[in-house]
Formats: C-alpha cells, structure tokens, sequence
C-alpha cells in the first residue's frame, strides 16, 4: 500500500475494504487506458494508411495528367500540314478511316517517315521520331507507323505462296 492510504487508514478516514477497492479500480482504470491507447494507435495508423492510398491515388492521377498533356503538346507542335487530294486509308480501332494528304506526305507515310496520331476524333500527321516519344508515354495515341522492314520481310515468309509473284504496291488505292 502506498503511504497515503496508510495515512488515510490511521486518521480514520477510510477503512481496509474501501482501500483495496481503491486499489482494484486504478488497476482497472490503468488497463483500461492501456487498451484505449492502442485502439487510437491502431486507428491512426489504420486512417495514415488510407491517407497514403489517397496520396498515392492523387499523385498518380496528376502524373497521368502530366503525361496527357505532354502527349497533346507534341502532337499539336510537331504536326504536319495535311492539305492535298490523296485519299489515304487506314485502320483505327476496327474501322477503315482516311485522311487526305499530298503525295510526298503519302510517300512518307508508306516508308515510315512519317505517323499518325490521334486526340479525340481528329487524325494528325506527325514525325516518326516524335510518334516514337508518344509511344514510350502512351501508345493510345499513336494509329499507324509504318515500318518498311516489317513489310519486306512480311512478303518473304511463305515461300509457298501461289500470289507470291504479284507484289502488292504500297500506294494502292482502295
């Protein structure tokens, strides 16, 4: 027993029974906040973990906003004037669309020089090596670069092929 409640007990003022109640009750109350304690530690913890998903979430979404907008700041300031009277088709998402060009811009088109990129429902024509730049941020962009290694090596596979003798021109018109 500590010293006061000896001294409470010798003046009378308490008596044995409600000193060991005493004694029970700030046990309780010590055990008591001893749970209370870690409760709140594990809610803060537990409401610092979501803080940092939230964190996480948001910085994400800002990176993928910076990511866009350098993707439409290349395609607007590296585009190509497109005017001419060539129909030129390609596919994009299933569908055979077509722009007109000029027929240096189609050559170009056919050999790889050039590719074609996309922002919203609008095609553009644009440098290789700036396709290549959007690629490695996002290849949603990016319809079509063409390749001309791909396509000579393409006609070389089938040595079988009855139609092999009849090359298809790259510049043909559909």
């Amino acid at each position: 027993m500590s010293s006061l409640q000896d001294q409470l007990l010798k003046a009378g003022l308490t008596n044995q029974k409600k000193a060991k109640k005493a004694a029970k009750g700030s046990k309780k109350s010590r055990t008591l906040k001893k749970e209370i304690k870690a409760a709140t530690e594990a809610s803060k913890a537990e409401q610092q973990a979501k803080a940092e998903q939230a964190n996480l979430a948001i910085k994400k979404e800002a990176e993928q906003k910076a990511i866009t907008a350098q993707i439409k700041q290349l395609i607007t300031n590296h585009q190509i004037s497109q005017t001419g009277e060539i129909k030129y088709n390609f596919e994009h998402n299933g569908l055979i669309k077509s722009i007109y060009v000029s027929e240096k811009l189609q050559r170009q088109l056919i050999k790889g020089y050039v590719a074609i990129a996309t922002l919203g429902d609008t095609y553009y024509v644009i440098p290789a090596n700036a396709a290549d730049k959007i690629s490695q941020r996002d290849e949603g962009y990016i319809v079509l670069v063409n390749n001309p290694d791909e396509a000579s090596s393409a006609q070389n596979i089938d040595e079988e092929d009855p139609y092999a003798d009849f090359v298809i021109p790259d510049d043909l018109m559909w």
